[in-house]
């Protein structure tokens, strides 16, 4: 039977920073290749004219879901209260776009800033996280008045030093104890982070709302030496019934680029990625 997913892709994959000049001509390519779903790379909410976006899903028959970007001036954890500030400033922004679009949660390692990896004392450590779970209980209660859950990701550790896999996403989830607060779970940082991601999916579970996939190098699917088979048996297990969305990026992306640190095409072209991504996922999550 296979899994019973949709298939989405980000605006990352083509664009950085995503704006409301991008949504038509963007959206009619990525649903013409199949996907049923755009994850909207929210950079800047300035630049997102939230009804041009709501009637270009609506024209293209795609269903939206946002992720946030989390630069430095965006930390959760940080010694700087107004980075605090503006971190929750952004978070509460982006909750009111995806509530706009007709989303039901907000996703991204929103606890602190991308590329944020230090080696600090264990008493500075304490301090961070308990940063992260009262300024992340107060972003919950946000998502909850606008009917939204906010779907916490995972980083690698050359991305974070705070929360790296499932393991640490779950302590800091029982810390927060909202129920706004749930699981993505992006197969990059997996690959480097998890020695079992069929049993960390599974310890995941219900929380699990969100799954994002590339290759181990970031590169299309089906073309590296990822655990899809892993993969496959723990959203099985446990009946994942969200998106499973391609996140890539641009070697032109501005906002995280010296986190993610690409350099270099990864395909033929961006829309050849997107192409052969979809046909690999398709065979995948049927099975076959």
């Amino acid at each position: 039977m296979g899994l019973q997913v949709d298939l989405g892709a980000s605006t990352w994959l083509w664009t950085s920073p995503f704006g409301t000049a991008d949504a038509d001509a963007l959206f009619a390519k990525i649903a013409g290749l199949g996907y049923q779903v755009v994850e909207i790379a929210v950079e800047d909410p300035d630049l997102i004219d939230v009804s041009a976006v709501r009637k270009a899903l609506a024209d293209h028959g795609l269903r939206g879901i946002t992720c946030g970007a989390f630069s430095p001036t965006r930390d959760l954890t940080n010694d700087d209260e107004s980075l605090q500030r503006t971190g929750m400033e952004y978070i509460e922004r982006c909750l009111d776009i995806t509530n706009a679009i007709g989303a039901k949660f907000f996703a991204g390692p929103m606890y602190a800033a991308v590329g944020k990896a230090r080696m600090v004392s264990a008493e500075q450590r304490k301090i961070e996280w308990q940063r992260a779970v009262t300024n992340l209980r107060k972003a919950c209660d946000m998502a909850e008045a606008r009917g939204l859950e906010l779907a916490l990701e995972p980083l690698n550790r050359f991305e974070s030093d705070l929360i790296n896999n499932v393991d640490d996403l779950l302590r800091l989830i029982e810390d927060i104890d909202h129920p706004a607060a749930k699981i993505c779970l992006d197969m990059f940082h997996m690959n480097i982070e998890e020695p079992d991601p069929e049993q960390a999916i599974r310890r995941a579970g219900e929380k699990l709302i969100h799954v994002q996939v590339s290759e181990n190098y970031r590169g299309t699917p089906g073309t590296g030496n990822a655990s899809w088979d892993a993969y496959y048996r723990g959203l099985e297990a446990i009946g994942y019934r969200g998106a499973v969305s391609i996140e890539s990026f641009t070697p032109q992306n501005k906002e995280l680029a010296a986190a993610v640190c690409i350099w270099r095409d990864l395909a033929e072209s961006q829309d050849q990625f997107a192409r052969d991504g979809y046909a690999f996922l398709k065979k995948w999550t049927a099975n076959k």
